[in-house]
């Protein structure tokens, strides 16, 4: 490739600059000053790129190249030719550097006073100055169009298990098509997360800006035994003064330390607000999320929006939605709602991971094969302390060839359980209930049924073993068969009566995406609800690093 000599580029800025002072003198002013006749430059080659971002003894030495490699490439395609001589599009960037901190992100990663200082100052920049200016433009674009794309943080190193898959996007065409079709602000748009919890939690975000400024000191509860309702506790007036600093006020003549029905409407209340187990006791949980302050509420919200830039952009036409710490299901087809579920989910222990997968079949009447931690945790020690605990529960041992083994033939003290098949049989006992639906992956989650349908009236469930249970399970099912005509309600009733197991396939496609995510907007207030796998201060403190 022929380099472009520092001369010959001079002189083509200095052409450039001039029809750029003209165009420039109809344009409403903006960062650069009226009366600038100067434009932007780039160097000649990769070496001197890596020079003027490295060189201690230059201006702003602090300023570092943060995708030099993209850069090199994007101007060697260029062959070394500046691209930021158009003063309305080196305006649009900055504006979209110095509000991004709207979409969560701060503008100082991107050398918002560098870039304020030099554009309004550009008539009086050296060449040098100038050369480094148009660099460091390219490279402030590339890093925030990634961080508005993939994010700032890598979820693979926050969360034991997280699979989401999205489309990689160019960020060195995603330049050149803004420059060419001179709209920056566009091109940095079609890239943001565009979904209606991302667009909400902007909102909060604005919204907790604002009263982390306005607060002063907020009423603190000490901590100290669980309080039950017609208890007395001298904490109750500190309870009462922080439920009503939270606009949550409680309806009574005089305030006493007695834990009383008013007081405890008001908690509960705050409890269903709050993502908190609605029982109307005073735990450690409530009190420390009664604690929470504004600013700490702005942290989550922030980490939310990180959160959503991990996610994929597109869902699909249809798909089921899981969040996690919510333990809400939602089917969605055409952007439309078609039904809302209560799940439990797996405990911190045992998490449910985050990840998409495929819906390609149902099975009514499961049997459940134990999966390798169960197997290890609970069914082999149980076995061990007494071989009548796998009868009792209906589980079958099954060898590599399929062949049954009676367990009186194992010695569960040793590990040589782990390398046989547990089966539970399809009943009344079979923690999978009546149906379990399935998109094969390897970490051998799915949806199913329960036994235990009251567990869903509980507003804290993180009880699962990883798998998701859900409320209405089969109702679902029945959704998911809906086109084929032949598994008709009453024909899929029979088959749950019968107790054969029996697989069906799922003709429709179907997605689900079992996603985190601990806050969003409902009837046009903040909602929070209990960070139970404890990411979300981690997710803030290291955006902040």
């Amino acid at each position: 490739m022929v380099k472009i000599r520092p001369t010959f580029l001079i002189t083509f800025l200095f052409c450039t600059l001039i029809f750029t002072s003209c165009k420039n003198a109809t344009e409403e002013p903006g960062i650069e000053t009226s009366n600038n006749t100067e434009t932007v430059g780039v160097l000649t080659d990769s070496e001197f790129i890596s020079e003027f971002f490295t060189d201690s003894t230059a201006t702003n030495k602090n300023l570092s190249l943060q995708r030099k490699e993209e850069v090199t490439a994007f101007y060697q395609k260029q062959d070394y030719k500046p691209v930021w001589v158009n003063a309305g599009l080196r305006e649009s960037l900055f504006r979209n550097i110095e509000n991004i901190d709207q979409e969560g992100l701060d503008p100082e990663d991107y050398h918002k006073t560098y870039l304020k200082e030099s554009l309004s100052n550009l008539q009086n920049l050296n060449k040098e100055e100038q050369f480094k200016l148009e660099i460091s433009l390219t490279d402030n674009f590339l890093q925030l169009a990634h961080d508005l794309y993939y994010g700032k943080l890598n979820p693979n190193e926050l969360f034991e298990i997280w699979d989401l898959n999205k489309e990689d996007v160019d960020l060195t065409s995603l330049l050149e098509k803004a420059i060419n079709e001179e709209d920056i602000e566009a091109t940095l748009n079609s890239i943001k997360p565009d979904h209606p919890v991302y667009h909400g939690l902007k909102k909060s975000l604005a919204e907790y800006d604002k009263l982390r400024t306005q607060e002063k000191n907020i009423t603190t509860i000490a901590s100290g035994e669980t309080i039950k309702p017609n208890e007395n506790d001298p904490r109750i007036p500190s309870i009462v003064q922080r439920l009503e600093e939270l606009g949550f006020p409680v309806e009574a003549d005089s305030i006493t330390n007695s834990y009383t029905p008013e007081i405890q409407k008001a908690i509960k209340d705050y409890q269903l607000r709050y993502g908190i187990e609605v029982d109307g006791v005073i735990g450690a949980g409530t009190i420390s999320n009664l604690n929470k302050n504004s600013e700490e509420r702005h942290h989550q919200v922030l980490a939310n929006m990180e959160r959503w830039r991990w996610f994929p952009r597109d869902f699909g036409d249809h798909y089921i939605l899981v969040n996690i710490p919510n333990y809400r299901l939602t089917v969605v087809r055409d952007n439309d709602t078609i039904s809302t579920h209560k799940v439990m989910v797996g405990t911190q222990a045992r998490k449910t991971p985050v990840f998409s997968d495929k819906i390609q079949y149902v099975v009514y009447n499961p049997t459940w094969t134990i999966p390798p931690t169960i197997k290890k945790k609970d069914v082999i020690p149980g076995a061990a302390r007494d071989i009548s605990y796998l009868s009792k529960r209906n589980i079958t041992i099954y060898n590599k060839d399929g062949e049954e083994v009676d367990p009186a033939d194992i010695n569960f003290d040793s590990g040589e359980g782990m390398s046989y098949t547990f089966r539970q049989k399809a009943g009344s006992s079979n923690p999978l209930g009546q149906v379990k639906i399935i998109y094969p992956n390897e970490y051998l989650i799915y949806l199913h049924d329960t036994p235990s349908k009251a567990l869903f009236e509980r507003n804290s469930r993180a009880e699962s073993s990883g798998c998701v249970r859900v409320q209405g399970a089969i109702e679902l099912s029945k959704y998911l068969l809906k086109n084929r005509s032949q598994y008709s309600s009453e024909k899929i009733d029979d088959i749950i009566a019968s107790g054969k197991t029996t697989q069906i396939e799922v003709t429709q496609s179907v997605k689900v995406h079992h996603l985190y995510w601990t806050s969003w907007r409902e009837d046009g207030e903040a909602r929070f609800t209990a960070d139970i796998y404890g990411t979300d201060e981690k997710i803030y403190n290291l955006l902040k690093d």
